[in-house]
C-alpha cells in the first residue's frame, strides 16, 4: 500500500545510539499514542507513512550510521513509500544547519529538547501530565529510567554537552512515580541511566542525591532489580554503596567509565582524577560491597597516547581485574577541547591498541567466569532463541555483558526468575541448568 493512500497517519520511530535516545523515543511514542496517533518502533512492514529518525552524533561511526539511515528513509520517500521524513536527536541538534543544506528532502529537523515542536509538526499536543507514560521498545520485563539530562563535565573528548546541554536532574517524586508505572506494566528491572549518574541532585537539591533516590526506588513494590549505569569516578558519593549493600533489590553492579589509566591521558582528557585516586576508589568500592561487579569503558588512541600509556593501562587492568570492559576508538570531534590537538594516532594503531587491551580483558573475563562454575545464582530469563533460554544474572546488563544459556524441557516464562546452577563458562557467556 502506498503512503499516499493511507487514511490515517502511522509513525515509525527509528532509534540510533544509546539507551538515553531509546527512552526519548519511548516518550515520543507515548505522547503520540495519547494523541490517538498510531506509532511503531523499527517497523519492517512499511505500512506507515511517516518516519521519525532519532539520531546519534557521538562518534564518527554513529554519525555515519545516522546519515545512512536518513538516506535510506529518503529513498523510501522518493519511491512513494513514505510521505514524510523527520529527523531528531543528537546529530540533528549538532549539525542541523549543515544537514539541511545537504539533505533538503528531509521534511523537518529537530533538536534534542524540541519534543513539543516535533509533536506539533505531527499534529499532536504535548501532554505534560504524561509522567512516565512510554511505549516500551524493550521486552516488557525491563526498562531504562533516565534520571537526568545533559552534563556539566568538560571531558576534552566528549561532545555530549554540545548536544544535550547542561545537567538537569528529574525530581525524585517524578522518578518514583515513573518506576511505579513501569512496574504496574510488568517491569521487574530498571536500569538507571544519565550522562553522569553521580551528579544527580546537585542542581535541584544542592547535594548529590543518588543515595536518596535509590532508597526511594528500592521501596517500590514489585521492583526486583535496580541497576546503575554511567557513574563518574571523580568525587564519587560512597554513600551509594551503603544503599547498594543494604537494599537487596539494588544489583551489586556498577558501570563506571574510567576512559584511561595513564595520568598523562587522564589529564589530557580532563577527567579530574588521577590513576592513584581511581585505584583508591576501586579498593573502597570493593570493600564496601564485596563481590560487586565493576564494569568500565576505555578509549584507545587519544591524541598524544603512546605505547607506554597503553602499557600503563594494561598493568592497571591486570591489577584491578574488572568484570566487564568495553572500549572505543578515539573519535576527533569538532568543538571539543581535544579537537585543538592533533589526531596523531593512526586508525590502524587505535584498532591494534584496542585489540591488545581486549585480549588482556578477555583472559580476565574467562578466569572470572570460571569462578562462577558450580554456583547457584538467580537468573532473569530474557528470551528464548533456537530452543535455548537466554538470561542474565544481577552482574550482567542488557546487550553489553554476559548471557546465561539454559537448556530446559520445562517452560521458563520470559521475564521470570529462576535459580540456576552454572555448569560451564566461556570468555563472555555462561551455561547453566535450572535447579528451582
Amino acid at each position: 500500500m502506498k503512503a499516499g493512500k493511507l487514511s490515517k497517519d502511522k509513525v515509525n520511530i527509528i532509534t540510533l545510539g544509546c539507551s538515553k535516545n531509546l527512552v526519548d523515543s519511548e516518550v515520543l511514542s507515548g505522547q503520540l499514542l495519547a494523541n490517538d496517533i498510531a506509532v511503531v518502533h523499527e517497523n519492517k512492514r512499511l505500512d506507515h507513512n511517516i518516519a521519525v529518525i532519532n539520531t546519534c552524533g557521538f562518534i564518527d561511526k554513529a554519525k555515519e550510521e545516522s546519515i545512512n539511515t536518513i538516506l535510506d528513509q529518503l529513498e523510501l520517500k522518493r519511491r512513494g513509500k513514505l510521505e514524510k521524513v523527520y529527523v531528531t536527536g543528537c546529530l540533528s541538534e549538532r549539525y542541523r544547519n549543515d544537514l539541511e543544506k545537504e539533505m533538503p528532502d528531509v521534511d523537518a529537523w529537530f533538536g534534542t529538547m524540541e519534543l513539543p515542536i516535533l509533536l506539533k509538526t505531527l499534529n499532536a499536543d504535548y501532554k505534560k501530565e504524561l509522567v512516565g507514560e512510554r511505549l516500551l521498545s524493550t521486552p516488557s520485563h525491563y526498562a531504562y529510567l533516565k534520571i537526568s539530562e545533559g552534563c556539566n563535565r568538560t571531558c576534552s573528548f566528549c561532545a555530549i554537552p554540545l548536544m544535550r546541554g547542561g545537567h538537569v536532574s528529574q525530581p525524585i517524586d517524578a522518578l518514583v512515580q515513573e518506576a511505579e508505572k513501569l512496574v504496574s506494566r510488568g517491569v521487574k528491572e530498571i536500569m538507571l541511566i544519565a550522562q553522569e549518574l553521580t551528579y544527580y541532585g546537585l542542581d535541584i537539591y544542592k547535594k548529590r542525591a543518588l543515595p536518596e533516590l535509590l532508597n526511594k526506588l528500592a521501596d517500590v513494590k514489585g521492583l526486583e532489580w535496580i541497576r546503575l549505569h554511567y557513574a563518574y569516578p571523580s568525587k564519587f558519593p560512597l554513600e551509594v554503596l551503603d544503599v547498594m549493600r543494604e537494599r537487596s533489590n539494588i544489583c551489586n553492579y556498577l558501570d563506571m567509565p574510567l576512559q584511561h589509566a595513564s595520568n598523562a591521558m587522564l589529564k589530557a582528557m580532563k577527567r579530574n582524577i588521577t590513576r592513584e585516586e581511581m585505584e583508591e576508589l576501586i579498593v573502597a568500592i570493593r570493600e564496601k560491597v564485596p563481590g560487586i561487579c565493576l564494569r568500565t569503558t576505555l578509549i584507545a588512541g587519544f591524541p598524544g597516547e603512546t605505547e607506554d600509556d597503553i602499557d600503563e593501562l594494561i598493568t592497571f587492568l591486570e591489577k584491578h581485574r574488572f568484570d566487564r570492559v568495553g572500549i572505543f576508538h578515539y573519535s576527533h570531534e569538532e568543538n571539543t577541547g581535544a579537537h585543538q590537538l592533533t589526531d596523531d594516532v593512526p586508525a590502524d594503531v587505535k584498532a591494534a591498541r584496542a585489540q591488545r587491551i581486549m585480549e588482556v580483558q578477555q583472559e580476565i573475563s574467562y578466569e572470572k567466569n570460571q569462578e562462577r562454575v558450580g554456583q547457584i545464582i538467580p537468573v532473569l530469563i530474557d528470551k528464548k532463541e533456537a530452543g535455548r533460554y537466554i538470561g542474565r544474572t544481577e552482574f550482567d546488563s542488557v546487550e553489553v555483558d554476559n548471557e546465561v544459556i539454559i537448556r530446559s524441557d520445562k517452560k521458563l516464562p520470559i521475564g521470570s526468575f529462576v535459580q540456576a546452577k552454572i555448569t560451564r563458562a566461556f570468555d563472555y557467556d555462561l551455561e547453566a541448568e535450572v535447579v528451582a
